[in-house]
């Protein structure tokens, strides 16, 4: 597990049956705020894939996941010693394909669908914030989410 401050996140979506897109959040285990599903580098694993698996573990998702990062983000780790950590989070799109009703850490988060407005207000990261805002207006444009839908 590296500690370098550099992590890795799924951005699970979906498009409901208005066309309109959801992005899913989950909460944190500790504080209980709306995050992406996130999580260090895994050695020997592409982070796309160390993305997808978070998601997993997290959400308890599956889907097709970019192998191009939608942008990042900064925020400040707390570590359990309670230091700050700075990380940069590089965030992957994925379309969900399945939930699962079980998954690893479902009694510690909850997931939930919002639009990526009101994910948006939801977090606590500007960068992240503006990212997901990013996505209210013509998201199929967006290249890695075109490249990723023609993928299908």
């Amino acid at each position: 597990m590296s500690k370098k401050g550099e992590q890795i996140a799924a951005l699970p979506m979906r498009w409901d049956e208005d066309g309109k897109l959801k992005v899913m959040m989950v909460t944190s285990r500790g504080t209980g705020r709306w995050v992406v599903p996130k999580g260090w580098e895994m050695d020997n694993t592409k982070p796309w894939k160390a993305a997808s698996i978070e998601a997993m573990e997290e959400a308890g998702i599956k889907g097709r996941i970019s192998r191009d990062a939608i942008g990042t983000f900064k925020y400040d780790k707390v570590l359990d010693n309670g230091k700050k950590l700075p990380c940069v989070v590089r965030v992957y799109p994925m379309i969900v394909e399945t939930l699962k009703k079980d998954w690893k850490e479902r009694k510690q988060r909850r997931r939930k669908w919002f639009s990526p407005k009101a994910a948006a207000r939801r977090v606590n990261e500007k960068q992240l914030a503006k990212l997901l805002r990013s996505l209210d207006h013509k998201p199929r444009k967006q290249p890695v989410i075109r490249k990723l839908l023609k993928a299908s």
